[in-house]
């Protein structure tokens, strides 16, 4: 068995920056929007540091629930949810403000719903 405390406190620090995800992506109306003004491009890395803090903390469940939580909830792509981080560390100055704003304006709900609902059942 794994630290339930733990682990609920990881998602909640997931559920807050998702929702700071959430929050910042609502101005943005197109990936124009991030390529092409100034704010859209603060509002682009201030995004894609919390989907590396997601994609850490997602990988650091893993690793206490030996990456048996995560099998119960297949609604989202964990893996693509974990990997996202190593795309945006490891390629930074190539990265793809369209997929950035695909997953923002399609994952990024999802995500957020699953998260709510791990807690409710954890506790």
């Amino acid at each position: 068995m794994y630290d339930k405390s733990l682990v609920v406190e990881i998602l909640l620090q997931i559920l807050n920056a998702s929702k700071t995800v959430a929050q910042r992506f609502e101005l943005v109306d197109s990936i124009d929007y991030f390529i092409n003004t100034p704010e859209g491009q603060e509002k682009l890395d201030g995004i894609c540091m919390q989907l590396i803090a997601i994609g850490e903390s997602l990988k650091n469940i893993d690793k206490i629930t030996n990456k048996t939580l995560f099998k119960k909830y297949p609604q989202v792509d964990w893996k693509g949810a974990k990997g996202i981080r190593d795309i945006i560390s490891h390629h930074y100055f190539d990265l793809d403000a369209e997929e950035i704003y695909f997953v923002c304006d399609t994952k990024l709900d999802t995500l957020i719903q699953t998260i709510e609902k791990i807690l409710k059942d954890l506790k």
